[in-house]
């Protein structure tokens, strides 16, 4: 059975597209069929995370406004053979796209894929509204910093509103050092301040850096930390109970924190 799962953040910048990539990399990479859609009009990137951007000819909006048929929108990934993207378009009105065309676009596709994921605009405009419309799942991206922890929060409170499911949330890049000194939130801190289910915690890694500007997410990387935080991430939505990997010498204090928390 196929599942839209939209990724989104309150705040731009935490990660949220990068989190996109590696968890449809490492969903492919696990053997199911999986297609990316960029939900952010005039602001596209996800193209450039996964190394497709000289491959476009058509995006999102040529879609919906039938210039062309869905499959010569959908790119194919240079490394794994199920894995497509359809990019947003980079020039266009926000309001090229609704959220019915969201909902009928992927109702198109759910017959073929096991995983359609959107990524959403960071914020709660326009383009946020089409990312969650067609969701069966959401997983909102956030940092361990008080305004990135504060949007999210917002951010799950619209989802609510929305009646859409009580999202997942991921914390990205957690720097166990820096907890330790108490000059970052702690996972503990997020959580109680957002009280929604963590599916993955992913650290603070250089090499997610250097994927990026390879366009080769770091999920293909098995040496990368953050590349075993996703692949682990992608099991969880799969269902697999992965335990949550230690993270410096807090690994005993993650394991009770979430092993409380399933």
């Amino acid at each position: 059975m196929s599942t839209v799962l939209t990724i989104g953040s309150g705040k731009g910048g935490v990660g949220k597209t990068t989190a996109v990539a590696n968890l449809a990399v490492a969903l492919a990479a696990a053997g199911e069929k999986v297609v990316c859609i960029d939900g952010d009009i005039g602001l596209r990137n996800l193209d450039v995370i996964m190394g497709l951007e000289n491959r476009i000819v058509y995006d999102l909006v040529d879609v919906v406004e039938g210039r062309c048929r869905l499959r010569q929108a959908m790119i194919r990934d240079k490394h794994l053979p199920e894995l497509y993207l359809i990019p947003a378009a980079q020039t266009r009105d926000k309001s090229a796209v609704s959220p019915s065309d969201m909902v009928r676009l992927c109702d198109e596709l759910r017959g073929e894929y096991d995983w359609i994921l959107i990524d959403s605009p960071a914020g709660i405009e326009r383009g946020f509204k089409n990312a969650i419309a067609p969701a069966d799942r959401v997983v909102v991206v956030t940092n361990p910093e008080v305004s990135a922890v504060r949007d999210a929060d917002r951010v799950i409170g619209i989802l609510e509103a929305e009646e859409k499911d009580t999202p997942s949330l991921v914390i990205n890049r957690l720097n166990p050092a820096m907890v330790k000194r108490h000059d970052m939130l702690s996972a503990d801190d997020v959580v109680d301040l957002l009280a929604v289910k963590v599916i993955g915690i992913v650290p603070e890694d250089d090499d997610v850096i250097v994927a990026a500007n390879r366009g080769t997410p770091v999920a293909l990387d098995p040496k990368s930390r953050a590349g075993q935080a996703f692949r682990n991430i992608a099991q969880r939505l799969k269902g697999v109970d992965v335990p949550f990997m230690a993270l410096d010498d807090q690994g005993n204090l993650w394991q009770r924190l979430f092993a409380g928390r399933k």
